[in-house]
């Protein structure tokens, strides 16, 4: 998205040639808001108390001592960290220089470090850190999925509405097949087959016969959940027993690593799911960025009829793609009936395909920063569930709110400029 009130960075001399930079403003806009806010709420609603921060178990390699804190004078040290990192990224934009990203990363970790301080001063609980990570590591999981399917689309020139679709046709599916087949492994593969059956009525009408892109998109997410829902009202509640409960996959801890304090448990001790996670990230990486393949599909997602000239099928490479995309779609899917719970409900993805449509724009159409972003949503999720361990003063309608306004902030440019494929939402007209 083009920043606002661009400054050019450099004004050439008559007769020299220099390269013009755009620098937004947004990032210190937003930094000095956030510190305003947090400072806000530090004023209005002191807290006594020390906050201890719990970061290992008992089964880890070596004991991480205990970290406490005084909750709320911590919180006011944050502010102040917050007030210079804000300082820094105005001076940054005064001189024509961009906002790196490594300052915003850190802006937002005072922050939550502060935030976390003041929300557990006086509990009489620990906040464990490790529980903390685990849970967002997990509910991220079809945030990433989805993400990752988002970005095949999108560089191929198909933009995949219809994640959210793809991730419940996923779980309906797991939950079915994995029930009558008592096998974790067979609904995991039909979770797959329903996210490419989804992906290929996305492109019959969106590549086929030219139909506007978004609006296939929420059609088919309105049809997807009509179907799962009059499925599961008229199938699997008369006979739950036998058609709505799964096996789920049990953890695999990984020797050594899963015994690393705050990382190990949240990272090393889970399901074959996350682990395919893991390996599925960098894999699309590598596959847009370093392969034939993904040359062609970043063509046809950039310049289709230039792709077009060279020789590149452009209908069949945007077909593979979204095929590709919706099998990783359908995985994320899977993880809602496979690993999280064991059964099926109505519309229980609640709007992870829009949260993962979010994390593509985020992310910059990169696999591996969408995937960050994915993380980053799974861990505003994950905050409320933290916080009411520690009996933090926070509505939880506030918390249930905090996923989608970080979905907000990031949609509206906030996070800098985002420009997507050239193509995307394009259909392509052989001329």
């Amino acid at each position: 998205m083009t920043a606002l009130a661009p400054t050019p960075a450099v004004v050439p001399a008559a007769g020299e040639h220099r390269r013009v930079e755009v620098v937004g403003r947004k990032a210190p806009i937003a930094l000095a808001i956030v510190t305003a806010l947090f400072a806000l709420v530090l004023a209005l609603g002191s807290r006594e108390g020390d906050a201890s921060f719990r970061f290992a178990t008992q089964t880890d390699f070596f004991a991480i001592p205990d970290l406490v804190v005084p909750g709320t004078t911590f919180a006011w040290v944050c502010v102040g960290v917050m007030t210079l990192l804000t300082l820094a990224a105005v001076a940054l934009v005064a001189a024509r220089r961009r906002v790196p990203v490594w300052l915003s990363f850190l802006f937002a970790f005072v922050f939550l470090v502060g935030f976390l301080a003041w929300a557990a001063a006086g509990s009489s609980a620990d906040l464990p850190v490790f529980r903390l990570v685990g849970g967002s590591v997990l509910l991220a999981v079809p945030i990433v999925f989805g993400s990752l399917g988002g970005v095949i689309g999108e560089r191929a020139g198909v933009v995949n509405i219809a994640i959210e679709g793809q991730l419940l046709a996923g779980a309906f599916t797991a939950a079915f097949v994995g029930s009558v087949t008592d096998s974790p492994w067979a609904g995991l593969l039909a979770a797959v087959v329903a996210g490419v059956l989804v992906a290929l009525v996305l492109g019959l009408f969106t590549i086929t016969y030219r139909v506007n892109q978004v609006i296939v998109g929420v059609v088919l997410n309105v049809l997807v959940i009509g179907v799962t829902s009059f499925l599961y009202s008229k199938v699997l509640v008369p006979d739950g027993a036998t058609l709505n409960d799964t096996e789920r996959f049990d953890p695999i801890a990984i020797p050594v690593l899963s015994k690393i304090p705050v990382i190990g448990p949240a990272l090393f001790n889970q399901t074959f799911v996350v682990y395919l996670m893991y390996v599925t990230v960098p894999a699309v990486w590598f596959a847009l960025m370093r392969t034939r393949w993904g040359l062609r599909v970043r063509a046809v997602g950039e310049h289709p009829t230039a792709a077009d000239t060279v020789g590149i099928k452009v209908e069949r490479t945007r077909y593979r793609a979204i095929m590709i995309a919706g099998a990783i779609a359908g995985v994320g899917g899977a993880f809602y009936t496979v690993v999280s719970v064991s059964s099926f409900g109505k519309e229980m993805t609640a709007g992870a395909g829009f949260i993962a449509l979010a994390a593509v724009i985020f992310g910059k159409w990169d696999p591996v920063r969408a995937a960050l972003a994915a993380l980053l949503f799974g861990f505003a999720s994950n905050l409320q569930n933290a916080l009411s361990l520690v009996g933090a003063p926070v509505p939880s309608q506030f918390m249930l709110m905090l996923p989608y306004v970080v979905t907000i902030l990031a949609v509206a440019g906030l996070v800098g400029r985002s420009r997507g494929p050239a193509a995307a939402g394009e259909p392509y007209v052989k001329e």
